[in-house]
């Protein structure tokens, strides 16, 4: 049993309710005889239409809950009479009942997790307090924890309850790591990163980053330079691929000095904000090409790519993205470098959202450019062009453009960066495709069923999932409000709050537990912001 294969949540599938009854069968008819036995081995609390239940999962096995409510009367003020009197002046209560842990996760770390998960979930609707009634059985943890004892024991005597309290104060009084736990979820709040740059970094890329800067031209950089590239091709199957400091505006005006060497016009597919950006560059370039350009998010098929090269044999050039980061669309590259090769059509690629997040293949690809951020999970600075064919360099092309001084210079033909070629180095040992993709299903699986509408589906990008909000909610607020919790999405771009959307990027270092606890807050954002009005 390995705790750190759990993951916390919510609960809200109708599976997770199923095992949330037996396992409060087993817990308070077998274990303490509360209620009665029934065949079912199933028990349903009164309460359930009002409860929230954070749960622990051992992949899909239920192995622990907790649940919580806040509507009068609470269970304890059937047993006792004058609940209120007992209470702090201008307290918000909420009842915390039904804790439960399969018993062969009671000594693992599990109760602690579920009371990190209660409290991120009762901090948020502002409660300033926890009622429960304590099983004699386990007054010791509770005390621990902070929970103070009020009132005599009530239950029957086979069953006996302990009225017991939680505030804030008791709450950081009690263990430090619990105290710790406090101050990270009130005004000392750890930032949770969702934005497709700058991602967040982990700590051994920080480390490299932060070692002392080195020549560009010294030998130790000449070779680092030379197994970072060596990664990269291994990494993409590019024959050849140059390191620029620079953005993936930079990467792409490269290409688009490249292309305006090659006779004939190009075709340009766009559906999306960075679509439309290539368009620019080539219109920058004053490069002659058609576009096949659709509203955001609607699908290009192959057909329709095939159409427009069959009615000009004068296309030579197809340049695209592969993910359009605006909407999360993935385009079919296989398909289209089939395409590219049946028409004798040189294929460009922008890659800067997919390269680290989803495999690529770039072996007969003309062109293509990433990043050092993003989906390889380092720092921004480093631009990346892939290309299929020696290049040699080109007097017509200003220098910092010329891919061919970088390719006959090693890729350092002007000054570089020795922290940020470290980082990236040290960022290559982290990538996880399968990895990002389970976060990804589980992130979108939660979101959806917590109410959002998500654009696509399996075939997007598992590194961008585009939220659009309803109507009456304005994704300025909305992401606001999520900052304001520590969790950081994409919605500022004038391109997102047009259109009322905001997006969470699963780019650099992720925690899945961490992720997962994070969209429950979205939800709960969410479910907040539900019929307010919105101001715009």
């Amino acid at each position: 049993m390995n705790n750190n294969t759990l993951h916390y949540k919510i609960a809200c599938e109708a599976d997770e309710f199923q095992q949330i009854y037996a396992l409060n069968y087993q817990t308070f008819v077998e274990e303490i005889p509360q209620h009665e036995e029934n065949d079912t081995c199933m028990l349903v609390d009164k309460f359930h239409d009002e409860n929230t239940y954070v749960v622990a999962k051992a992949d899909e096995e239920v192995v622990g809950m907790i649940a919580v409510r806040s509507k009068r009367p609470f269970s304890l003020d059937q047993k006792l009479d004058n609940l209120d009197e007992y209470l702090p002046d201008q307290a918000v209560p909420c009842e915390v009942r039904l804790l439960s842990v399969k018993e062969e996760y009671r000594s693992t770390r599990v109760f602690y997790q579920l009371c990190d998960r209660l409290v991120s979930y009762c901090l948020e609707q502002g409660f300033t307090m926890a009622l429960i009634s304590g099983t004699v059985r386990q007054l010791k943890l509770y005390k621990r924890i902070g929970f103070l004892p009020f009132a005599e024991l009530v239950g029957e005597e086979e069953a006996r309850f302990q009225p017991m309290y939680l505030t804030r104060e008791s709450f950081e009084n009690s263990t430090k790591a619990f105290q710790r736990l406090m101050i990270r979820k009130t005004g000392a709040r750890t930032t949770r990163s969702f934005l497709p740059g700058p991602v967040s970094i982990h700590p051994t890329v920080e480390a490299a980053f932060k070692r002392d800067a080195t020549s560009h031209r010294s030998s130790s950089f000449l070779r680092e330079m030379e197994v970072v590239r060596k990664s990269l091709r291994d990494m993409t199957g590019a024959n050849h691929v140059q390191v620029a400091v620079g953005t993936g505006t930079l990467a792409n005006d490269i290409v688009a000095a490249q292309l305006k060497r090659i006779p004939g016009k190009g075709l340009i597919l766009s559906n999306g904000e960075f679509g439309s950006r290539l368009m620019d560059h080539g219109k920058r370039f004053d490069l002659s090409y058609h576009t096949l350009e659709k509203e955001w998010n609607d699908h290009i098929t192959i057909e329709e790519i095939e159409t427009v090269l069959q009615c000009d044999p004068g296309i030579k050039w197809l340049w695209t993205v592969h993910c359009e980061t605006s909407t999360g669309y993935l385009y079919k590259i296989i398909e289209i470098l089939s395409l590219c090769q049946k028409y004798d059509v040189e294929l460009c690629i922008d890659a800067c959202s997919s390269v680290g997040t989803v495999p690529v293949d770039f072996n007969n690809v003309f062109l293509a450019t990433s990043v050092s951020g993003k989906g390889l999970g380092s720092y921004p600075g480093l631009a990346l062009i892939f290309h299929r064919e020696i290049i040699n360099p080109s007097p017509s092309i200003p220098r910092y453009l010329d891919v061919g001084m970088y390719a006959s210079n090693g890729s350092v033909p002007y000054t570089h960066s020795s922290n940020l070629l470290a980082a990236l180095k040290e960022a290559f040992q982290l990538i996880d495709y399968d990895g990002t993709m389970k976060i990804s299903k589980h992130v979108r699986r939660m979101l959806a069923d917590g109410g959002f509408q998500i654009l696509g589906g399996k075939d997007y990008s598992p590194g961008v999932i585009t939220l659009a909000l309803n109507r009456e909610q304005c994704s300025r607020q909305f992401g606001d409000a999520c900052k304001s919790r520590g969790i950081l999405l994409s919605y500022e771009s004038e391109y997102l709050i047009k259109r009322n959307w905001v997006q969470v990027a699963l780019m650099g270092e992720h925690n899945e537990r961490e992720v997962l606890n994070a969209m429950t807050m979205i939800i709960g954002v969410h479910n907040s912001m539900i019929g307010t009005k919105v101001v715009k």
